[in-house]
């Protein structure tokens, strides 16, 4: 079981020649999932050979611009190349009447219908779920409200071994059962356990995402032992007050969540353009939590 991720944009507010705005590409199950859609996003779809046709669900953090305004864009182009398909939007409230106004205005109507579901700020709660994987927003700490996204694998059933199956040739109506931790009954009264006739499934793995935040005790409890955590780190330690009045993190700051947190993996990202090299916040992360990557365009890493 794994989690394909594929970082479109990983600067913060301006973008630059080599930094996009913040968006993610999830491939998990068969399903595409993208986290935030900052200024070009389409385009960055394209030079990855990422189709947005097989989007099935689009995540929206918060309604600051470099968060999301690539999504009437690619809207739009969804509907000109044809789309039929349901579209699921998960984002703050506010967005559903900014997107009807835009259409609105621009007398556009979209081919296909787009299911609007509206985040909480104060919250944390499951806002979708189907059975493969679920998707969880909690509230994160910025100027204005924003959440934060964790895509979870749903244990899959248990294998059973293919020389149980020569050697007791159960019959297939049981292996439903056994697969959910049924014991084997033979014909014979005869109980084979679970353990041993069946394989554990593989781990299922999670994937959080914080976008805009500064650190907080309401952050970290929803980020332990999670496999992988995407977290900004907009500044340097050298600015932390900026980062204090911003309400955005340094990478010092990411990388003690994670270590606090027991995540196996960190990835900083959401870097200021101020920055045309990030070794400074990538070292600094390091020093606290050493397994931490730094993201860049076209970064592409199977969770698992």
């Amino acid at each position: 079981m794994a989690i394909d991720l594929t970082i479109l944009g990983s600067g913060s507010a301006t973008p630059t020649l080599t930094r996009n705005p913040t968006s993610q590409f999830l491939q998990i199950d068969g399903k595409c999932l993208l986290i935030d859609c900052g200024e070009g996003t389409q385009m960055q779809l394209m030079k990855f050979q990422l189709k947005s046709s097989k989007i099935d669900t689009i995540l929206i953090s918060h309604l600051h611009g470099d968060h999301y305004f690539g999504l009437p864009g690619l809207l739009s182009s969804m509907h000109l190349m044809g789309r039929t398909a349901v579209l699921k939007l998960i984002a703050p409230p506010e967005l559903n009447d900014i997107l009807k106004e835009q259409f609105s205005i621009s007398q556009t109507v979209l081919n296909y219908p787009i299911e609007f579901i509206g985040t909480q700020n104060e919250i944390a709660e499951t806002v979708l779920e189907n059975g493969s994987f679920s998707i969880q927003t909690f509230p994160l700490h910025h100027r204005i409200p924003c959440t934060g996204f964790i895509v979870r694998e749903k244990e899959k059933p248990r294998n059973i071994r293919q020389d149980i199956i020569e050697m007791y040739k159960p019959d297939v109506s049981q292996f439903k059962a056994i697969k959910a931790g049924a014991d084997l009954v033979l014909p014979n009264g005869q109980v084979i356990p679970n353990k041993l006739i069946t394989n554990d499934p593989p781990k299922p793995v999670s994937y959080a995402f914080c976008s805009d935040t500064a650190p907080s005790e309401s952050v970290f409890e929803f980020l332990v032992d999670i496999d992988c955590l995407y977290h900004e780190a907009t500044f340097d330690e050298e600015l932390v007050q900026r980062a204090k009045e911003t309400f955005h993190s340094t990478a010092k700051q990411a990388a003690l969540i994670a270590k606090r947190a027991n995540v196996k993996q960190l990835i900083i990202g959401h870097f200021s353009s101020r920055y045309r090299e990030i070794e400074t916040l990538l070292a600094q992360a390091q020093s606290v939590f050493p397994l931490t990557r730094a993201a860049f365009d076209g970064m592409f890493l199977q969770i698992k």
